[in-house]
């Protein structure tokens, strides 16, 4: 059975904290969605300036092979005629075969939020619907705390659905504004409004106040709703609203529901990205399906388990939705993990050799001394070139200096002299930084430079300091984690020491010796 998908990203979740979008940045959001073939794309409020009437009439003119762009506004404010209602126009104005209007469904909203008798209200909806109707729109009505204005007079929570039916409405969308229902009373009361109203779509829009809003869509699909509304990766007001992307998964590869074209179910991770970078958030690593962490395995009897047998310890291919199986490295990985890791970069290892053996052991040794290699497995791979002999150094340290200076000068509060030698050539480089990292890596580049001019491609992207033992105050030792890139690769180093320039040279020199090794 198709199920139709309503993406509210670009309105709904720029609600978000934190969340802004430019004009480019909306229409990126609406390409990665028509590829990926959702069918609505609700994309701002026309009224709410005129910068998004604006945008309105910039996407007029956009290509797009699936999605329909939806424009949102509200129902008439009392007492103006349909007419003379400058959002009702703007909906007109924008030009998008669909719209979506909110009204109010609960009767406390009514008598105490828009100030309006109950019948007026009902009227503000009907005549609203009607207006857009007669002019060509399809209106999916919103009808605002529907769940909680059942729970408060159900009898009035149908009127204001029956308004909007009685209009012409396309379809019919329940709202739990607040957050706050659960599965059970979101099937019960949706299996209630698609039994009355058996010729019209119903649509089900939660939030996740209550960390539900998936589940309660789910229960409302089950219960008859054939539309989803939410946010692709479930950011908005608040607590956010349902996660597309894991409803969509959910769905389709559990229940048989088409929610997205079948052969565009491997681009979700790739689209999620791409809405995730458009927005600037992260996706949290724990995130189902999609997450950097979603199909990432430690435990040794885990990895084993999902190499010889994969649905042992995955509910689904990570490769149908785009995403990848991941082991990490740890001192409880098995040895089955670790090899699945090095196989690539060694491929003469034997998995049964003393070898193997050897670097089992080393890594529970290293956990021991705080380092962990989940994140940087660039450290572990030549942790074990080390130990199988394999290693080259690139140069030796002969000493540097670090000098820490405040006031800041033009933003520099750190100064570096490193002495390096490179195959028995002697080099002196000194930087200023805005910090005695930022210095240290900026010198060693320099000296550096001569000898290997492709350092110049690559470039310290993350840096990140933890402390392992916060009992020991200033003397705690600490864990540092560097990320690299060039223009065709990133990878993360780790380094640990009591002292954090010492932890920050171990994982800056690992980082270049990396990058040399992968050339080489």
């Amino acid at each position: 059975m198709k199920l139709q998908i309503f993406d509210s990203t670009l309105r709904d979740g720029a609600q978000g904290a934190n969340i802004s979008f430019s004009v480019d940045d909306k229409i990126k959001v609406i390409e990665t969605l028509d590829n990926l073939g959702v069918d609505f794309i609700e994309a701002g409020n026309p009224f709410s300036n005129p910068a998004e009437m604006q945008f309105f009439q910039r996407i007029a003119g956009l290509k797009l092979s699936h999605a329909k762009i939806v424009a949102f506004g509200s129902t008439r404010r009392k007492g103006i005629p349909p007419e003379e209602d400058g959002n009702l126009k703007s909906l007109l104005a924008a030009g998008t075969e669909y719209v979506a209007i909110f009204g109010k469904s609960h009767i406390r909203h009514v008598t105490d939020v828009i100030k309006a008798t109950p019948e007026e209200n009902l009227a503000m909806i009907e005549s609203s619907v009607r207006f857009l109707t007669e002019r060509g729109k399809k209106v999916i009505f919103d009808a605002e705390h529907f769940f909680d204005g059942y729970k408060t007079d159900a009898g009035y929570a149908f009127e204001a659905l029956k308004a909007a039916h009685r209009a012409g409405a396309y379809c019919l969308s329940l709202c739990d504004t607040n957050g706050g229902i659960f599965p059970d009373e979101a099937y019960d009361i949706t299996k209630k409004v698609t039994e009355t109203f058996p010729d019209t779509i119903v649509a089900i829009h939660c939030h996740n106040d209550g960390g539900l809003a998936v589940a309660d869509s789910i229960a409302a699909v089950s219960a008859g709703a054939r539309q989803i509304q939410g946010t692709f990766l479930g950011f908005g007001e608040r607590c956010g609203n349902t996660n597309l992307c894991t409803a969509v998964c959910n769905l389709q590869l559990k229940r048989g529901y088409e929610c997205i074209p079948p052969e565009h179910l491997k681009d979700i991770y790739e689209s999620a990205m791409t809405i995730a970078e458009t927005a600037n958030v992260a996706i949290p690593e724990n995130r189902p399906y999609i997450g950097m962490n979603a199909f990432a395995h430690k435990a040794g009897m885990h990895a084993d388990g999902v190499l010889k047998y994969s649905s042992s310890f995955e509910h689904v291919d990570p490769e149908i939705i785009g995403n990848k199986r991941k082991f990490l490295l740890s001192e409880i990985s098995g040895k089955s993990a670790i090899y699945d890791k090095l196989k690539n970069y060694f491929p003469s290892l034997d998995k049964n050799g003393k070898e193997m053996g050897e670097i089992v052991a080393a890594l529970k040794e290293r956990a021991l001394a705080g380092y962990q290699y989940e994140a940087a497995e660039a450290s572990f791979v030549l942790l074990v070139e080390k130990l199988l002999g394999k290693y080259k150094n690139s140069f030796d340290l002969i000493n540097y200096k670090i000098i820490n200076e405040l006031p800041a000068i033009e933003g520099k509060v750190a100064s570096a002299i490193i002495k390096i030698r490179v195959n028995g050539v002697t080099k002196i480089s000194a930087s200023d930084g805005e910090g005695p990292v930022h210095a240290m890596d900026l010198a060693l580049r320099s000296a550096l430079a001569d000898f290997y001019p492709e350092i110049a491609q690559m470039s310290l992207t993350d840096f990140k300091v933890r402390v392992l033992d916060s009992d020991k105050a200033t003397a705690a030792k600490v864990r540092v984690l560097i990320t690299s890139a060039n223009s065709s690769d990133s990878w993360t180093t780790v380094g640990v020491s009591d002292d954090v320039i010492e932890a920050s040279w171990i994982a800056l020199t690992d980082s270049i010796d990396y990058a040399l090794m992968r050339k080489k």
